[in-house]
């Protein structure tokens, strides 16, 4: 018996094939290359890819041509942090020309040096450091030019379920996919992933191998080569790295994306094709990925083996933040007979995730912004506010405005309403605050102060659609 349309759409989706063109909802990013501008060099690659998935490919350096590193520079953010020659995108523009046709020459010739990254750190939402490494412009350059090749062959096998750094992809897709698998299949339990140090833990003689398994030019392998060995350079010291691949370097998602690709993806679509097992879904957006199972059994095997399978790479799960719940359309039930209370709830990219129903009585999963990332946001503004206190005010107003709609970009999501609005409450009286104490005799009353509201604070809607909707799949 033929399959439900919707059903195929979904398997697609969520399951692990590419979705059928034209029909995922996908929101293209802006710096991300349209296949319409794709040369014709890359094009006829991309066709020799899909016609034989197994070849390996020995010629692809010539694709990285002088036209496709001048699209490769102007891709890159211009006001990024220099790496540690200290050269700006800004800068690199006098002379764009010549230094491109120069650069073009030394990568062909095989007289192209990668250069140190600088180490430099943010801080991440628990208070621990992240550690970034900055590339030089000119590294950065090569990196998204040989990403974009590289791209056009990994886009071809990389499956359904990675959401991560793929062009026309968003994590809004990922978390939409994630709501579809748990909504429209028999989802009973979720292992929320988390990978430990992913991105510097990486190691550099599986990462070859997995990609000489697909790339046998042996000029674009010195070239990865070349950026995996380059090093650190922090407090004017160089020091060499034995594994990992820089975050904050163009090229890495994509090294994660293929490390990934043969360690977890390909295994786990293996794994839940064995005989005897229940549904099982899967979305990945970079190094963090939920599972979800319709058995339990399934779940506790899955987690055992995965833990054995990541051991053999060099990898392991975060034991403080990798959890196996009870989450799904019967979890409130069954934990109800069993005097257990509500379903525990997790998070994936950044919105908590919560059994609810709907106003008609039917099961839904609610997503949420995690209260502790609303405040962290508010006291960050709010920093910055006092640092902003004597601007004018349309210059106050306009930088909110941008702040503000910004975190609505990402935030509104269907049914996360009461979030969007307490975070705008809670701007309108740090900025009000704020103007009062610009003098001992102020002048601002609530009334006044809510012409500036009106004017600049961005109103808090809902700016997504339903996830059946962005991913084109009739509800019913």
């Amino acid at each position: 018996m033929k399959r439900a349309n919707e059903d195929e759409k979904l398997e697609e989706l969520v399951e692990g094939r590419g979705a059928t063109e034209g029909k995922s909802g996908r929101t293209s990013s802006g710096r991300t290359r349209s296949r319409r501008t794709e040369s014709a060099g890359l094009s006829r690659l991309r066709e020799a890819v899909r016609r034989n998935k197994k070849k390996r490919l020995t010629a692809l350096l010539h694709h990285v041509t002088p036209e496709l590193l001048e699209q490769s520079y102007y891709a890159l953010k211009r006001r990024a942090a220099p790496g540690v020659d200290g050269v700006t995108w800004k800068e690199y523009e006098a002379g764009r020309q010549d230094r491109l046709t120069d650069l073009h020459r030394r990568v062909h010739q095989g007289t192209y040096r990668a250069w140190p990254s600088k180490r430099t750190y943010i801080l991440k939402e628990d208070g621990r450091k992240r550690a970034l490494g900055i590339s030089i412009l000119e590294d950065k350059i090569v990196q998204q030019a040989v990403k974009t090749v590289l791209e056009v062959i990994y886009e071809e096998e990389f499956r359904g379920f990675n959401y991560g750094f793929r062009p026309g992809r968003s994590q809004h897709n990922a978390l939409d996919a994630l709501w579809m698998g748990i909504v429209k299949r028999p989802v009973n339990w979720v292992l929320d992933a988390d990978l430990r140090g992913f991105f510097d833990a990486i190691d550099h003689e599986w990462l070859e191998k997995m990609i000489e398994h697909r790339i046998g030019d042996r000029r674009v392998l010195n070239l990865i080569g070349r950026w995996l060995r380059a090093g650190i350079f922090e407090q004017g010291q160089w020091s060499p790295v034995q594994e990992g691949t820089p975050q904050g370097a163009v090229i890495s998602p994509l090294l994660g994306n293929i490390f990934l690709h043969y360690v977890l993806d390909l295994w786990t679509e293996a794994w839940r094709n064995r005989p005897g097992k229940g549904t099982v879904i899967i979305v990945r957006y970079a190094d963090d990925f939920v599972v979800g199972f319709q058995n339990e059994r399934d779940a506790q095997e899955y987690r055992q083996e995965l833990s054995a399978r990541l051991g053999r790479f060099g990898l392991e799960l975060n034991a403080e933040k990798t959890r196996l719940l009870e989450f799904g359309r019967w979890a409130e039930g069954n934990r109800r007979r069993r005097g257990q209370g509500r379903p525990e709830t997790f998070t994936f990219l950044g919105f908590l995730h919560i059994c609810g129903r709907t106003r008609k009585g039917y099961y839904t999963v609610l997503r949420k912004t995690r209260g502790q990332r609303l405040r962290r946001k508010l006291k960050e503004i709010r920093q910055k506010m006092r640092r902003r206190r004597h601007k004018p005010i349309p210059e106050q107003g306009k930088w909110l405005r941008a702040v503000v709609q910004g975190y609505f970009n990402y935030q509104a999501v269907p049914g996360n309403s009461s979030a969007l609005n307490s975070f705008r409450t809670e701007v309108n009286r740090a900025w009000c605050r704020q103007l009062r104490r610009r003098s001992q005799r102020h002048r601002m009353t609530w009334q006044r102060f809510r012409r500036y509201v009106d004017r600049w604070i961005p109103s808090a809607q809902i700016l997504h659609p339903l996830p059946y909707e962005r991913l084109s799949l009739d509800p019913r």
